[in-house]
């Protein structure tokens, strides 16, 4: 097998052969699926590899003190041949990974060969095509937990830890300081939690990235904002604990600490960072300095770890494995979320080269993934009648499209160019800074001279082929009928372009498998469907309003749809689909974007001889979404009215003119937020969607919706037709 190594002495960085691990008992073998970079605790050890040897002495000064004691006890010579010997051999690297058990040792009943298991530890859990893991440092995955957002399951034990030392209670205001990979997740874990986070990092794209997240404000140290946000938050009185997520040699942390804490506030020390303790401010407020020990009760206790020797739950409520259950979780139900926080996605075979891109700087990462060639097995058995499988996404399994780098402009074009891409894409893109509209495509040639007058492509034509072909084109835009997507889709997949395709992505369920077996074999998955609702800029304000929930929530979505006319190629549902198929994903994308997570089943029923559907979408926290999408109202009704109610708060949005958020202030009263703009200024997010989509292909960065979530709201809009022709309700089966 493969295992990823590093020469200390060297600096060397490499993937060797080496044997198998045995299958000893207390344990499992385990081949990984992914494993996760940690771009803080690895980095670290890759960079002081590559110092001189007294840049090494001055970096670890505890291993130098263990030397020089060693000096004094074997001698000088003894000393330096054990020391070089030491150095100048290959360590392992990585500590978080999922994959699937190969094989069972003896005393384990709680696993069997084909799970996937989430495993921890950096002798056990290492960036290697196999490893052995002891009892304590594995858990099997929640039910419909994607492999890849399983292998953040150590780094978030080590942020869970973290915060657990904090002790936060509802309503808390807490820092994060630093938000590299851990202070991410320690960010969210606090928002799960109940509490109000303000974050510092002097990088604006992660302070961005936390606000997205959950974060209250987040800014650069010493920035107003923060400071604003502390006085407003607290009332003056500073943040109830700090949590220390940074690294460096700078004390500017723990002096911001003890600037921004409360008087008897919390200082949770998570990183490696400098603990110059300033003592009158610590004094003065009575601090309490707490540290956290990597993933939770039972680390470097080899009786617990090595031996099985669980703690009393009685005695030891969460120890290191089960903090990795929880937060598995909590993943599983969509209170944390790993997606964006993915910043590349590796083949393992490239591993040195990231390492290098990531130490110098090229690659810019909160967290990277080495992506195996044998990911997680199939499912056993055949999919029920009552049962829809979701294709699974494995990226690049053949031959991987090259990253390319950020550009100053990204050339576009257009393969249709009828109403919708004429009235609601291209004005948002003619003239935008950065976009040069290179080709529109139509059956037709007049249409596509037409486009061409209207909008300044620099070329119109009917020749898809050469548009696929020139590989300057950046981006294809695919606006055309609904029976046509999946195809065109599939070929500007396999021939290396970003793609925007307008819903629906598929109308069966073979031709979303083909999509996803295109992104397989070209190992290119950028991709995005024009769910343009969740980029509403009054939506987004009313879910920022609305805030993080605890509890189970209840969303009801009516559409207005209303009658087609005569003639609307939409109902040629033999060639075209059904009209909800066309457009149900955009009310499914909504909901679900809502909820936080992707519908785990589908019910679906139907008026006696009308086209009105009730659909009900369920979670797997419990959550669910009712969609009525009727065709028989008036259209003096408006089109889009939706509730959504949770922990005692409601919002409510009446068809992108008006936006409600209702909550509970318990004894201060009930609090109403209320934002409204005229009917003709309605916007339904096609620009903000559209600038979200160019930003990322001209910068390579992640596309606007993680594509299992694209995938799980498409198989979520088929299953309804399933539905409908079972009566019963349909399981959205995670293909693993």
């Amino acid at each position: 097998m493969k295992q990823v190594v590093q020469n200390y002495k060297s600096g060397e960085l490499a993937v060797l052969d080496v044997p198998v691990p045995e299958c000893k008992p207390g344990g499992v073998l385990v081949r990984t699926s992914y494993s996760l970079i940690s771009t803080g605790t690895e980095l670290m050890k890759v960079s002081e590899a590559g110092m001189s040897m007294l840049g090494k002495a001055r970096s670890r000064p505890d291993q130098v003190a263990k030397v020089m004691q060693s000096v004094a006890t074997n001698g000088l010579p003894a000393t330096y041949r054990k020391v070089m010997g030491k150095l100048d051999s290959y360590t392992p690297l990585g500590y978080s990974l999922c994959g699937v058990v190969e094989q069972v040792g003896a005393g384990i009943d709680d696993v069997r060969v084909g799970d996937l298991v989430a495993c921890a530890g950096n002798e056990h859990a290492l960036h290697a095509e196999v490893n052995w893991v002891p009892k304590n440092l594995y858990t099997p995955l929640p039910e419909g937990l994607a492999p890849r957002h399983a292998a953040f399951g150590t780094v978030g034990s080590i942020a869970m830890q973290g915060v657990r030392q904090g002790e936060p209670q509802l309503g808390d205001v807490a820092l994060v300081i630093g938000l590299g990979l851990i202070g991410q997740l320690v960010a969210q874990l606090l928002t799960a939690s109940g509490a109000r986070v303000v974050g510092v990092d002097p990088d604006p794209s992660r302070c961005e990235l936390a606000v997205g997240l959950g974060a209250v404000v987040c800014g650069e140290p010493g920035s107003p904002a923060v400071d604003a946000a502390v006085e407003s938050l607290t009332g003056g009185h500073g943040v109830d604990q700090v949590y220390l997520a940074a690294g460096g040699a700078d004390n500017g942390p723990v002096e911001l600490a003890a600037r921004l804490c409360r008087d008897r506030g919390r200082v949770v020390d998570i990183g490696k960072t400098r603990l110059d303790l300033p003592w009158n401010a610590y004094y003065e407020k009575e601090l309490d300095v707490r540290f956290s020990r990597s993933y939770g009760p039972g680390r470097y206790d080899p009786e617990y770890e090595l031996d099985g020797r669980d703690y009393p739950i009685g005695y030891v409520r969460w120890t290191e494995r089960r903090n990795l259950a929880c937060f598995l979780d909590l993943l599983a139900r969509g209170r944390v979320d790993v997606e964006p926080l993915i910043s590349h996605v590796a083949d393992f075979d490239d591993a040195v080269k990231t390492y290098e891109r990531l130490k110098d700087g090229e690659l810019k990462a909160v967290a990277v993934l080495f992506r195996y060639p044998d990911g997680p097995a199939a499912e056993e058995g055949e999919a029920r009648a009552a049962e829809v499988a979701v294709p699974a996404v494995r990226r690049g399994t053949v031959a991987p499209v090259p990253s390319r780098p950020a550009k100053a402009s990204v050339r576009l074009a257009f393969v249709g160019a009828g109403n919708y891409a004429s009235s609601m894409l291209l004005p948002h893109l003619v003239g935008r800074e950065g976009v040069d509209l290179s080709a529109v495509v139509t059956t037709t040639a007049l249409s596509a001279a037409n486009a061409q007058r209207k909008f300044g492509f620099a070329e119109a034509t009917t020749d898809l082929d050469a548009v696929l072909e020139d590989p300057s084109i950046d981006a294809v835009f695919v606006v055309t009928r609904h029976s046509s997507h999946a195809a065109l889709t599939r070929r500007a997949l396999l021939a290396g372009k970003a793609v925007f395709v307008e819903k629906p992505l598929a109308l069966t369920e073979e031709e979303l498998a083909d999509i996803v077996a295109a992104v397989e074999e070209s190992g290119n998955d950028r991709i995005h469907v024009g769910f343009n609702r969740r980029f509403a800029p009054l939506l987004q304000e009313a879910r920022k309003r609305f805030g993080a929930r605890t509890g189970p929530a209840s969303l009801r979505y009516l559409v207005n749809a209303g009658r087609l006319q005569q003639g609307s190629w939409y109902l040629r549902q033999g060639t075209e689909g059904s009209r909800f198929t066309g457009e149900g994903g955009h009310f499914v994308d909504t909901a679900s974007w809502l909820l936080g997570s992707d519908p785990v089943s589908v019910y679906a029923v139907a008026a006696t001889g009308g086209e009105d559907l009730q659909i009900v979408l369920r979670y797997a926290d419990g959550s669910t979404a009712t969609i009525s999408y009727v065709t028989t109202g008036t259209p003096g009704f408006p089109k889009e009215t939706l509730d959504l109610i949770a922990d005692g708060k409601v919002l409510r949005l009446d068809d992108f003119v008006r936006a409600s958020v209702f909550t509970d202030g318990g004894a201060a009263g009930r609090k109403r937020w209320v934002s409204s703009r005229l009917p003709q200024a309605r916007d339904k997010g096609q620009n903000a969607q559209l600038a979200a989509f160019v930003r990322a292909v001209r910068t390579g960065g992640p596309m606007p919706v993680p594509l299992e979530s694209l995938v799980a709201t498409t198989a979520a809009t088929l299953a309804v037709r399933t539905g409908l022709a079972g009566g019963a309700p349909v399981t959205l089966a995670r293909a693993r």
